[in-house]
């Protein structure tokens, strides 16, 4: 990086540089499923597989991998994994079923349950899958190593604050930007405390289950929810 470049540009001009960038960089991410879904298909051990990933959905991925984790599974399970209905789940499964990416099995004391397990194919996507993800990983440490710690640090914190941060009140905010794990949690909650007391007594049960479910989901699943969220409702 040269400094020296980079302080001779005006503030404001920077500013602009640094929202613009951010917007590419969301862009980035939300169009690599497409750039996930090829390495799986380029990475394939057999024609069999790369051709049931092309005709998978994102959605239907995230399910497998899923099952394959929690196996034996049921919808309840899956559901509670994602926050989406039983319903969307019953006809992702069915169309794994169909695929023969996974079987369903029934208790023998209770034939009304249902459990999804893998099969051999799905287990293989399922390996798959979890090499993409170390691929994932290791790109990103890698890229991160060409920067000091001072950058990371700096960048850690303007994430930080832009997650934090409302860009509507951002300018009339007075309160300087809490650092504090514990009091970023507390402010945190309390905004969404605040979002449920203005919610309608009609919506505000669901709304509470759903604001609860996200509270419990680490950055990958926060992911995986909005890949889900983006697909059956928007």
């Amino acid at each position: 990086m040269n400094n020296h470049s980079v302080k001779k540009q005006p503030k404001d001009d920077l500013i602009k540089r640094v929202w613009e960038t951010a917007r590419d960089v969301q862009y980035k991410i939300q169009s690599e499923d497409d750039e996930e879904k090829q390495w799986l298909i380029q990475n394939s051990p057999n024609s069999i597989i790369s051709t049931l990933i092309k005709e998978m959905t994102v959605l239907m991925m995230h399910v497998l991998e899923a099952i394959g984790q929690l196996e034996p599974v049921n919808g309840i399970g899956i559901s509670k994994q994602f926050g989406i209905s039983r319903g969307s789940i019953s006809k992702i499964t069915k169309k794994l079923v169909d695929k023969e990416l996974i079987i369903m099995e029934t208790l023998p004391e209770n034939k009304k349950e249902i459990l999804f397990r893998t099969t051999a194919l799905g287990k293989e996507i399922c390996r798959l899958h979890q090499d993409l993800h170390k691929q994932i990983d290791s790109g990103i440490n890698y890229f991160l190593q060409q920067y000091t710690e001072d950058e990371l640090g700096t960048t850690l914190k303007v994430l930080n604050d832009a997650l934090h941060t409302s860009w509507i009140n951002a300018a009339t905010s007075e309160e300087p930007i809490e650092h504090n794990p514990e009091e970023t949690q507390t402010n945190e909650k309390a905004k969404l405390n605040s979002i449920k007391v203005s919610l309608s007594s009609s919506t505000a049960e669901e709304m509470n289950e759903v604001i609860e479910m996200l509270n419990k989901l680490d950055s990958r699943n926060l992911k995986k929810a909005k890949v889900i969220l983006n697909e059956i409702f928007f």
